[in-house]
């Protein structure tokens, strides 16, 4: 068996209502929960949420809200970690043990069937308790300045300054899209990104980390570019 996790709260800050809010037509979660349908990779798919909006919406497009998350799994300090920890041991108790699991995170409107599959691909490939996508810095951090007093800039790695961008190491930050893992190895470490993780690539225009406006309306823009494009 495998299953899919939404962990989706009613309370986000930043961009009020994030979840349940309008992109480009249909509430954002929706996106999240049609690819993962789409993809044929669940027997499951589960939206973890203390809301009750949320709850509708999700079981509108498809998904199932069988729990309802604890208020101290709700708010601004709650961990990913904590959340789908919680999430497995509710759906373990419900459907059983599975072989496989997936958070997804829900204002994922980029995320594809095909990243998916290469994600669950390359962690049973490879023996690995995680897997997740990742970006590449656009500019080399060893050049990234520092501001003293929040005023005078200084060089993070001064040794480095003269050095030409192909000879410093590619870098890469977390996509903030999917994760694949095992649920008992998760259970017992307490954690998914775990010491035998996996990564793959993702480039820029296939994924949008959703956190402010401007996040908002850079993934619209590219959303609405990747359908013109036919991709």
């Amino acid at each position: 068996m495998r299953y899919a996790v939404i962990p989706a709260r009613g309370a986000s800050k930043r961009i009020p209502r994030k979840n349940v809010r309008d992109f480009l037509g249909k509430p954002i979660i929706a996106y999240a929960i049609e690819t993962l349908s789409r993809s044929g990779l669940f027997d499951h798919i589960v939206v973890s949420t203390d809301d009750p909006e949320i709850s509708e919406v999700s079981r509108s497009h498809g998904a199932d809200v069988p729990f309802v998350r604890p208020a101290e799994l709700s708010d601004d300090h709650a961990s990913t970690d904590a959340v789908v920890i919680h999430a497995v041991e509710q759906v373990q108790a419900l459907f059983g043990a599975a072989e496989a699991a997936c958070c997804v995170y829900p204002a994922n409107p980029l995320l594809t069937v095909e990243q998916l599959r290469q994600g669950l691909d390359l962690m049973v490939e490879t023996g690995a308790s995680s897997a997740f996508p990742v970006v590449r810095y656009e500019f080399p951090i060893e050049q990234a300045l520092v501001l003293e007093d929040g005023l005078r800039p200084r060089f993070r790695a001064p040794e480095l300054v003269d050095a030409r961008s192909q000879d410093l190491p590619v870098h890469y930050h977390d996509a903030g899209m999917f994760y694949w893992f095992v649920p008992q190895r998760l259970l017992e470490s307490g954690r998914l990104f775990m010491d035998d993780s996996v990564v793959f690539e993702v480039p820029a225009e296939r994924c949008q980390d959703i956190n402010t406006p401007d996040d908002w309306a850079i993934a619209e823009l590219k959303y609405q570019r990747l359908l013109a494009s036919g991709q």
